[in-house]
């Protein structure tokens, strides 16, 4: 997504050139990093394409390929992208927006075409700073703790308790909502179904709030299957006022 408005507020910022630093995207089949780019599943590693400035593998495969629109209207999209070859096994991801008065909703469902493979799914906005003139956003939520990160930037499994910010942190046992404040213009409040949260707020202009099913890596060290016939699924709603 390139632009969400509210009352001719811009809720979505760019923080730069690429395409992980605009807008809100879909990270799928994993959210986050895998660490090194390796992939291990009973017993094998696959390796996944990693990113130009860390040896990590990041933010999954469907942020830079086009969709295909199932299903369009005024207030809903239904979207499809099946999973290419840089992803070791058969499958597609399914992506529906609904948007109501006061809310977006989005829902994404990972299919396994064939054999089990493990999953993490996320979302990945970022969010102006400022609404045009205005104070700086705040940022508030609670989470029980925060994964360490080691020498890598890769959570370590160990969990610690939340320190002061500035964050580029992955807090777990999430107790939704977060909420986001631009003082004396909108309040944002995001809910999920997922126990984990990516805070990145170490630049000027924009910072990201991001809804994870699972940590960093998790592909490795948390996996979630998704079947064939039963896929994983994860969902957020915004909600302004």
């Amino acid at each position: 997504m390139s632009s969400l408005q509210v009352s001719g507020r811009e809720l979505l910022a760019v923080s730069g050139d690429s395409v992980v630093e605009h807008g809100s995207f879909v990270m799928a089949p994993w959210a986050g990093r895998i660490r090194d780019g390796a992939l291990h599943l009973e017993g094998r590693t696959y390796r996944l394409p990693t990113d130009r400035t860390h040896p990590h593998a990041g933010h999954g495969l469907v942020m830079d390929r086009p969709w295909q629109v199932l299903d369009a209207g005024e207030d809903r999209a239904v979207l499809r992208r099946d999973l290419d070859s840089r992803w070791p096994f058969p499958g597609h991801v399914l992506q529906e927006i609904v948007l109501r008065p006061d809310a977006l909703a989005q829902r994404v469902e990972v299919h396994a075409d064939e054999q089990p493979f493990p999953v993490t799914i996320g979302w990945h906005p970022w969010f102006p700073r400022a609404i045009g003139d205005g104070p700086p956003a705040q940022l508030t939520f609670q989470a029980a703790g925060m994964l360490r990160r080691d020498g890598a930037g890769i959570p370590d499994g160990t969990v610690v308790g939340v320190p002061e910010g500035p964050w580029d942190d992955c807090f777990t046992g999430v107790s939704w909502p977060a909420v986001i404040t631009w003082p004396g213009q909108l309040r944002l409040r995001i809910t999920a179904d997922t126990d984990y949260l990516v805070v990145y707020n170490e630049r000027a202009d924009a910072f990201c709030v991001e809804p994870q099913s699972g940590p960093p890596d998790g592909p490795n060290t948390a996996p979630v299957l998704a079947n064939p016939g039963a896929p994983v699924t994860a969902t957020t709603v915004w909600t302004w006022e």
